[in-house]
């Protein structure tokens, strides 16, 4: 039914997002039955019927979460290999900054992350003394910034260049990322991936569980993997 509804307003892109889990940050999803919840199996049954849906009615997949009509920018982005992806979702931009407004916005600059506090008279009195009401934020390591080149570049064109990113970041790819490339054999082993010399490429398939295949090139998720409190599921 929602489905049917987004189509009758027409827009010319559709974003589509998961229900994101996260119980020890909010509150009130502590009250949920989990049982209850959609099992992964089940949320990739709903989102190739999203996918079907979409395409039958006029949309083009866009990346791993985006949908637009041929008219739309993203569309013809996609036509010439320069779709990019930021923090927000997909863009025809690259390296373009994001300021974040409002409560807890998270803006986004090529070193850093930064996001705006949630108490409302600490931002309005940030606001009034000409400051950004920033609550917390990061600045990126040159493996930060290379990590997220790469992450990015997967997530747009469901590809790696390996032999331009030697190029741009002045390093030997197999070598710096020697353990991401041996976690992704599982991805190969099952025709979800592709390696060959210079280039890694992922199936019409594997563009479903694109973040799991991006997972390996995350400094992150292996050091709070024991940690069952700080990424929501990605299926």
């Amino acid at each position: 039914k929602t489905l049917e509804l987004s189509t009758q307003l027409n827009p010319d892109r559709v974003a589509v997002f998961n229900y994101a889990h996260v119980p020890w940050l909010m509150k009130t999803q502590r009250k949920f039955d989990e049982t209850t919840l959609p099992a992964p199996d089940v949320k990739l049954e709903i989102f190739q019927y999203t996918i079907d849906f979409f395409e039958s009615n006029g949309y083009k997949m866009v990346g791993m979460d985006h949908f637009a009509k041929p008219e739309d920018e993203l569309f013809g982005a996609i036509e010439k290999g320069e779709l990019h992806r930021n923090f927000q979702g997909y863009t025809t931009k690259g390296g373009a900054n994001l300021v974040g407004i409002g409560l807890t916005s998270i803006g986004e600059g090529e070193l850093y992350y930064a996001q705006n506090t949630k108490d409302m008279k600490v931002y309005e009195a940030a606001l009034d003394a000409g400051k950004l009401p920033f609550e917390r934020g990061v600045n990126l390591s040159d493996d930060d910034f290379l990590r997220k080149a790469v992450i990015m570049e997967l997530m747009a064109n469901f590809s790696i260049d390996m032999k331009r990113v030697n190029a741009e970041h002045n390093i030997d790819f197999k070598t710096y990322f020697s353990d991401a490339l041996e976690a992704l054999q599982e991805f190969v082993e099952a025709d979800l991936v592709t390696i060959t010399e210079d280039k890694i490429s992922v199936s019409t398939t594997g563009t479903l569980l694109i973040r799991n295949i991006a997972m390996p090139f995350d400094a992150y998720m292996k050091k709070y993997a024991q940690s069952k409190k700080s990424f929501s599921k990605t299926v």
